[in-house]
């Protein structure tokens, strides 16, 4: 029987994942897998938690291949997990140590039951679309896919900028703002989310379009059919912005044009036999909840 080969990669600064690791590592050899680590996070289990680690390999760069990818750590560590593994199609198991844990949603109590659904193959496949920028009159310094979105920022603290949007040739608006997001489903639950945006469900087609601080009060948050093309032109006064993909910023002058579009790939994220969107909402953004009546009981 082929062994299952797993790519591990995981946050380096939290000490506490210690008994998580060590759990998941005897589970995978129990399992007679093939594990190969992220060089970083093989030398901060083996150096800083003095970890005995028994790795197949390590991985340098992005050049690498496995059956399943894991990703340990918070959404933040799944993101950038996502970045590597790009275009390969490999599908990515989050284990959250750290906190809401929408991507990442194994806790550590469940880390021997999720190994075994991904060795059985009985893991719930859930494809997540990605974004694609690109640049008029400049070149991304990083990796210009986007998990979660792809915001436009004001650089420095005082005036706003201005944000025309084209979609799909035809004029929308021009946000007088101190930035504007792009986000797929997948980040409806992140930054987008924390400025007003609608949560939208995966596999919903859709993108959003959030202003982050608008001048004016009839502004609202805009969804779109996820085969649009968008073109953003940036004025600042400062002859300057910010583009962040997916937390990676990077410094633009004014006068490069930003093209987005759906990316042609997508992130496949394994979920647990029985896992429900909307459950998660409910028990994670406690959807609902009546936090007056939980205040009252207290009291």
């Amino acid at each position: 029987m082929k062994k299952h080969r797993f790519a591990l990669f995981g946050n380096i600064y939290q000490a506490k994942k210690s008994v998580p690791i060590q759990k998941l590592l005897c589970t995978m050899e129990m399992y007679g897998a093939e594990v190969y680590l992220d060089r970083r996070f093989y030398e901060y289990l083996t150096e800083h938690l003095q970890l005995d680690v028994r790795a197949a390999g390590l991985i340098e760069g992005n050049d690498f291949s496995a059956d399943t990818v894991i990703s340990m750590g918070g959404d933040g560590t799944f993101l950038e997990v996502a970045s590597r593994v790009r275009d390969k199609g490999i599908p990515i198991l989050g284990i959250n140590t750290g906190h809401l844990g929408f991507l990442a949603g194994v806790a550590p109590d469940e880390i021997e039951q999720a190994i075994a659904h991904v060795i059985d193959g009985n893991c719930m496949r859930e494809l997540h679309s990605v974004l694609q920028l690109e640049y008029e009159g400049g070149t991304p310094k990083g990796y210009p896919y986007a998990l979660n979105e792809v915001a436009v920022l004001k650089r420095d603290n005082s005036s706003m900028i201005s944000i025309r949007v084209d979609i799909n040739g035809e004029y929308l608006t021009t946000y007088q703002a101190d930035g504007l997001i792009v986000n797929t489903p997948t980040g409806s639950t992140g930054y987008a989310l924390s400025v007003g945006g609608p949560i939208m469900a995966q596999q919903s087609g859709t993108i959003g379009l959030i202003a982050v601080a608008p001048h004016s009060l009839n502004v609202r948050p805009l969804t779109l059919p996820d085969n649009a093309e968008l073109q953003l032109t940036v004025e600042s006064r400062s002859h300057h912005f910010l583009v962040a993909v997916d937390g990676r910023s990077e410094a633009c002058q004014e006068g490069v044009k930003l093209t987005l579009r759906r990316a042609p790939y997508d992130i496949c994220v394994l979920k647990r036999p029985g896992y429900s969107f909307f459950r998660t909402l409910r028990q994670k953004l406690m959807m609902g909840n009546d936090l007056r009546v939980e205040g009252a009981h207290e009291a």
